[in-house]
């Protein structure tokens, strides 16, 4: 059976793809960032991008609604901005940004679907003590919704992302349908065989001698089974463009050991960066750390420059045909601020047993074989 979504906080369309990956049909994508809207369009086809002020989300959830043809989603997706739940943020209980995901909160009042999903930074389960963890719990099981929550932060790398990012997620289901609680996806990977930055990027050209074109073409075959899978439906290379560096900083850069930093810098060297993922240079033989929006203190672990766009969308696992549009900074944004398509595929499939009821009726199974 196929099911419907909309996705709130769209971006360019990490969550989005990988539920349609699953096999989930994708009606729309709402967001107020239209750069990313643009991408998501280009990219998302069968969906709709609409530019809404989520926080206004009571002006909009009419318009939103006819949009989609008046349907009733199955499940809502969103990924609210985490700028003000995360570690590195402004951690205030009163940030305009923590309360958007009573933007979620709204549309899953109007639009009644059978499920729900949002996706964080880890900081978010243990701000305040728990607090807001709680508190959106709670607003969810007052609405009628049965409300699981990640146990610990999902590890991206542990679904086949090659990439050290954690999140976690509240994923809830209908009471008056019997759906019962929802139980997050297994680790399908670990750190014996977990997909590595060489495994996701090592095919790409190294543009040691031009800084490449918004479109060009593969120089090498595939190096590994992950490589395959990006290029599946590719037949040309998006988004691999170098970022023109200073001599000094290139010779800062070469200076630093695959899978080193700052740390690790001849003293008087690097001054300039000092803090903890300044100067980091990737593993080849390990994912990489969590790609970010700014991609100015992470580099290649061969090539003495930063990542391009089409690089970090790997390590994100967005396929080659994914192609991000608008100025390359618009498109590093888009790109560090996605949830990763494999992993949201994971948990949209497990989402799509549940609701087809396949896990209830192996729970029941399994208690009856308990007691045979």
């Amino acid at each position: 059976m196929s099911y419907t979504a909309i996705d709130l906080f769209c971006g360019a369309g990490g969550l989005s793809l990988g539920f349609q990956q699953a096999g989930f049909d994708i009606l729309a994508g709402i967001d107020a960032n239209q750069p990313a809207l643009d991408t998501y369009e280009h990219n998302m086809n069968g969906a709709i991008a609409l530019n809404e002020d989520l926080f206004k989300v009571e002006e909009s959830l009419d318009d939103i609604s006819e949009k989609i043809g008046h349907k009733n989603p199955d499940v809502i997706i969103a990924g609210p901005p985490c700028q003000g739940f995360s570690l590195t943020g402004s951690r205030d209980l009163n940030d305009t940004r923590n309360k958007l995901y009573l933007a979620v909160v709204k549309a899953v009042k109007y639009f009644k679907p059978k499920a729900f999903l949002i996706e964080n930074v880890p900081g978010m389960a243990t701000l305040y003590k728990g607090i807001v963890k709680q508190q959106i719990i709670n607003t969810f099981e007052d609405m009628g919704y049965a409300v699981s929550v990640t146990p610990k932060p999902l590890l991206a790398a542990d679904f086949g992302v090659p990439q050290i990012r954690k999140r976690m997620f509240f994923v809830g289901y209908r009471k008056d349908l019997n759906y019962g609680y929802f139980e997050f996806p297994e680790p399908t990977y670990n750190k014996d065989n977990y997909v590595t930055a060489g495994d996701a990027i090592s095919d790409l050209p190294s543009l040691e001698n031009s800084l490449g074109e918004e479109v060009s073409d593969y120089i090498k075959e595939p190096q590994s089974t992950y490589q395959e899978l990006m290029r599946k439906h590719a037949d040309k290379l998006y988004n691999h463009v170098g970022t023109r560096h200073t001599e000094e900083v290139k010779w800062v850069i070469s200076q630093v050991p695959e899978g080193g930093n700052h740390k690790d810098l001849p003293k008087g060297v690097g001054n300039s960066r000092k803090f903890n993922e300044a100067w980091t240079r990737y593993d080849s033989h390990k994912p990489s750390k969590t790609i970010d929006t700014g991609h100015r203190n992470h580099f290649h672990y061969k090539w003495n420059r930063v990542p391009t766009v089409r690089e970090n969308a790997r390590l994100q696992s967005f396929p080659d045909d994914f192609q991000f549009l608008g100025t390359k900074t618009q498109q590093n944004r888009q790109v560090g601020n996605a949830v990763p398509p494999l992993l949201a595929q994971a948990i949209a499939k497990k989402m799509i047993k549940h609701l087809n009821k396949e896990d209830k009726d192996a729970e029941v199974d399994r208690q009856l074989n308990l007691r045979i």
